[in-house]
């Protein structure tokens, strides 16, 4: 493609020298440390007036294993970083327009299809360090203040570390699957905007939209890319692995429905490109 790495190693320079970078790398994992932080406060203090009480139950035992922080550390992690991913990728584009940049890379021949391929390029490549910065963040402050290991009570084994440590790589592969979509949706919002305010206000507004009433949507929510990625009302299969890895059997696992959670965001990341790449060359830049 004409121009690609040419527009590639632009967004690495931009990167280089801007906040908004850094802040998608740093920022999920800093809420990660605060929210366990908080956590390990808060049951410390529900731990010794249980002990000072005599009161034992499942529930102490699970509080002392480190899988089921680790697992809701990674959920606020996911649901911070698709937030800023789809700010980032509305802003990106129309701010470029905005302050004439795009206009300059097209003037040494990188073509429209090219800049936008770039820029998917390189927000997933910001996507994946955030993850491996959330994930060893998640890990590390979990572990510091619980401990990793099965569920046993009374001696007997509910589910094993083996058991827990397949069910979280399932589901944060299952998380992770909708977020090639909502890094398109934002490009696109991002060209079919008149501004960078407007595009970022509008992407995250429906995001938000979404989650809402994705809940009223019933059984036809299942074919929205939204619907599987974690977010503030989550509904994603990482939110059951939680009640999995804390040895709760109530958990109903569909799976037509983690089916439908790898499938349905590659027709909706398909649909956002073509969309794209229409509007793009249509558009007067």
């Amino acid at each position: 493609m004409n121009g690609f790495f040419v527009a590639l190693k632009s967004e690495m320079f931009i990167a280089r020298h801007t906040l908004s970078s850094k802040l998608i790398v740093i920022a999920p994992a800093l809420i990660i440390i605060l929210q366990n932080l908080l956590l390990w406060v808060t049951t410390t203090g529900q731990e010794a007036r249980d002990n000072l009480l005599g009161n034992t139950s499942f529930d102490e035992v699970v509080s002392i294993n480190a899988y089921g922080y680790f697992v809701d550390s990674m959920s606020t992690g996911l649901t911070i970083l698709g937030l800023l991913l789809t700010a980032q990728a509305a802003y990106s584009f129309s701010y470029e327009r905005d302050t004439g940049l795009v206009r300059h890379l097209l003037i040494r021949r990188v073509s429209r299809a090219a800049l936008m391929l770039a820029k998917l390029a390189y927000l997933h490549f910001l996507a994946l360090i955030s993850f491996v910065v959330s994930l060893i963040a998640a890990y590390i402050f979990s572990g510091m203040f619980w401990e990793f290991g099965p569920i046993v009570e009374d001696g007997f084994e509910l589910i094993s570390e083996a058991e827990i440590l397949a069910e979280i790589n399932t589901g944060l592969q299952l998380a992770m699957a909708p977020f090639p979509a909502a890094i398109a949706f934002g490009l696109l919002v991002s060209v079919c905007s008149q501004s960078a305010t407007q595009a970022v206000t509008t992407a995250l507004g429906f995001t938000l939209a979404v989650d809402i009433f994705k809940s009223m949507l019933g059984d036809y929510a299942n074919f929205l890319y939204a619907r599987f990625q974690p977010s503030l009302i989550d509904a994603s299969y990482l939110q059951d692995v939680s009640r999995i890895v804390r040895g709760y059997s109530d958990v109903l696992v569909d799976e037509e429905v983690l089916q439908m959670n790898l499938w349905v965001p590659i027709p909706a990341v398909i649909i956002f490109l073509v969309v794209i790449f229409f509007a793009i060359h249509r558009k007067n830049i």
